[in-house]
């Protein structure tokens, strides 16, 4: 068992739940650290266990004195006793969320080399995700573990981290961009979600968790079943022919392979040329690349200017 510290409260129900989420995984690994209330408790829940893990803070610079938000974040992990840094990172591109988050991963694993990087989604972000996902045709679950991206927190509550934080005495940081309406995630998290509570009587958001946690168990078990079948192929009496999962994948890794993040909305329209063809036109998949069906077979080519 490991040892206990001397600034871990003897009764703490809600940090102790976390404590006991953490048991289970195993360092090394970074935690991607921006010192909210689910990162800071991750955090310390993985320092009262004793695990083998690193904080590291990536600084977006996407709002005024976002460098001292996350030395304070770091400051705080270091308070814990572990070892914590902070990386700046540039964002660029249209969608703002979607560039922030990939400078944040690629930050995070090039900070932790071989190592697992650990971060803090909670069930009340599984139940967001597959809201999300649903509306882009697409319900999805994260999975706990997904490559060097673990999840130790998936199965516990946003309540807990935040009532964690307060029995720890910690200075939670909020960020603005999680009560921005302009946002479908803060929406969902705010209006859509307690609606659904509202409707059902009760708490909606962990009946969604359990559907997405059974659709990301789905998941990996056909990934890890069908790998062998998963040759992207561009034939389309071929696709056709294949069962509707097969094809699915088949095509998106088919569209990877071309460097495009395809859309479920542009891959059930790619596979419409293959499975109900009458003569349609390109489809516009992008990254420049427009997908034409040509003697039998799915060709990519750039977008007519």
């Amino acid at each position: 068992m490991p040892t206990e510290r001397p600034f871990w409260p003897r009764h703490s129900p809600h940090f102790m739940r976390l404590r006991v989420a953490v048991r289970p995984f195993d360092g090394p690994a970074v935690i991607g650290l921006s010192g909210g209330a689910d990162s800071l408790s991750l955090v310390a829940a993985a320092a009262a266990e004793g695990k083998n893990i690193d904080a590291v803070v990536v600084d977006h610079g996407l709002q005024e004195g976002s460098r001292e938000v996350a030395e304070n974040a770091a400051q705080q992990a270091r308070d814990l006793g572990v070892t914590a840094r902070v990386v700046a990172v540039n964002v660029a591109g249209e969608n703002i969320e979607a560039a922030a988050r990939e400078a944040r991963y690629a930050a995070l694993h090039n900070e932790a080399g071989d190592r697992d990087v650990w971060v803090a989604h909670t069930a009340d972000d599984q139940a967001e995700t597959l809201i999300l996902g649903a509306l882009r045709g697409n319900p999805a679950g994260m999975s706990v573990r997904s490559e060097k991206l673990v999840r130790p927190l998936l199965t516990t509550r946003r309540a807990d981290t935040v009532a964690a934080c307060e029995e720890l005495g910690l200075k939670v940081w909020h960020d603005p961009m999680n009560h921005d309406p302009a946002y479908r995630r803060v929406r969902v998290r705010h209006e859509v979600i307690p609606l659904l509570s509202e409707i059902l009587g009760g708490d909606a958001t962990s009946p969604l968790a359990t559907t997405a946690n059974r659709i990301a168990e789905d998941n990996s078990y056909i990934e890890a079943h069908l790998e062998t079948g998963l040759e992207a192929t561009t034939d389309c009496a071929t696709l056709a022919a294949d069962p509707p999962a097969l094809r699915t994948r088949k095509v998106a890794r088919w569209l990877n392979d071309l460097g495009v993040g395809a859309s479920q909305s542009s891959i059930s329209d790619v596979l419409a040329l293959c499975t109900n063809w009458h003569g349609q036109g390109p489809v516009y998949v992008g990254g420049g690349l427009q997908v034409r069906r040509i003697e039998g077979r799915l060709r990519a080519t750039l977008e007519e200017s």
